[in-house]
């Protein structure tokens, strides 16, 4: 198998602006990001030779919006994995990048959930999906589905509510600091516990947003990043990993991340230990906890006293963690974040976040994405990026 460590490199990303947007549609959404990214990168539509999207995209996905776009690409890859579908994307790119198959990768975005869109979980496909029988029967939602794993961890480790709404606080202590955030205003963990109970033991401020939105990012070879006149982040490893209902006997204490991330961190050459930032996928705040102890930032069980006391926090906390806010206060552009963990990972990398949550010195960067549901099946993906000299 081919190692991708320092083959590939993220020249340019774009997130868009707005949160609500009733005037544009699906593929205009897809658009706009993409050239956003690659304005970003110094480069052209014509430039790209591979393009990536997932179930997000309209009509027949990469070869719709190829057309679209006007693109002339040598591959095309729409793998859908809910959320997470651009963490994959981005392990196949520094692949193909590495085999020599291609030399610019544009990776897109874009949904509208505020403005008729699709909702959480309402993918058309997912009703015919071969367990829709066994569950949607049943009444089930995306909410009570994680918070069945969130019940089942304070079960076996005692985890509490006041530790779960730290990974609320610490998001919205960063979000202030973003100018395009849905929720700028702080928080406290008295004001997430006291917030309205969506599904027992979760609360409405343990929930992430929902947002129109999107965004890119184009993934380039060494030899064309070294070509560009703008800063790139390394693509040094990547991981991915299905985890899936074990025909009705799901351990719900643990994700995929129990090996998708031991697979980045052995290509990567590093340990979590030597991380500097984390973008953690947080559609709900166990998300973020259980996701945490399954990358070894810290033991099983552990996962709420690692996020007491700021540990998420910029500023002073143990592992700095979603510093635009995340999906919990900034966007989740079309019910999948994956795309945007990736964004903040490569602003931090680069030096660019905002100076208030900018990691000193971030060297290095890990950003992780869960599609499907913790509870059932999911589909796990880990990057870990580097600054040039990492």
């Amino acid at each position: 198998m081919t190692n991708i460590r320092g083959q590939a490199y993220i020249a340019g990303i774009y997130e868009h602006p707005g949160r609500e947007l009733p005037d544009l549609t699906l593929p205009q959404v897809h658009a706009e990001v993409c050239r956003g990214a690659l304005a970003d990168a110094g480069l052209s539509l014509s430039d790209v030779d591979a393009f990536y999207c997932a179930g997000d995209s309209p009509g027949f996905g990469g070869l719709s919006m190829a057309d679209y776009l006007g693109l002339r690409v040598r591959t095309l890859d729409s793998t859908e994995t809910g959320g997470s579908s651009y963490l994959f994307h981005a392990g196949h790119a520094a692949a193909m990048i590495a085999a020599g198959k291609c030399h610019v990768a544009l990776v897109t975005l874009g949904g509208k959930p505020r403005t008729g869109g699709a909702a959480p979980g309402g993918a058309g496909r997912m009703s015919s999906a071969p367990e829709s029988a066994f569950e949607n029967m049943w009444g089930g939602t995306v909410y009570g589905n994680y918070a069945l794993a969130a019940a089942r961890h304070m079960y076996e480790f005692g985890t509490t509510s006041e530790q779960l709404a730290e990974i609320k606080v610490a998001a919205a202590e960063h979000a202030q600091h973003n100018p395009n955030a849905l929720l700028r205003k702080t928080t406290t963990v008295e004001e997430v516990v006291a917030s309205p109970v969506v599904a027992d033991p979760l609360h409405r401020d343990d929930c992430c947003v929902i947002t129109d939105g999107g965004g890119a990012f184009v993934m380039v070879s060494a030899e064309v990043a070294r070509s560009l006149d703008r800063r790139c982040a390394k693509v040094l490893g990547t991981g991915e990993a299905v985890k899936h209902s074990d025909r009705g006997r799901p351990d719900l204490t643990y994700t995929g991340a129990v090996w998708s991330g031991p697979a980045a961190f052995e290509e990567a050459g590093v340990t979590p230990a030597d991380i500097d930032y984390a973008s953690i996928y947080d559609s709900f705040t166990i998300t973020v906890l259980i996701t945490l102890e399954d990358l070894g930032f810290c033991a099983k069980g552990e996962g709420g006293r690692f996020v007491a006391d700021g540990g998420l926090q910029a500023r002073g906390g143990k592992l700095p963690f979603n510093t635009d806010g995340g999906g919990l206060c900034n966007n989740h552009p079309g019910n999948r974040g994956g795309m945007t963990k990736v964004l903040e990972a490569v602003r931090q990398v680069r030096g660019e976040a905002h100076p208030e949550v900018q990691v000193p010195d971030c060297r290095l960067a890990l950003a992780h994405g869960t599609g499907g549901a913790i509870s059932t099946r999911m589909g796990s993906a880990t990057l870990i990026l580097g600054s040039d000299d990492a």
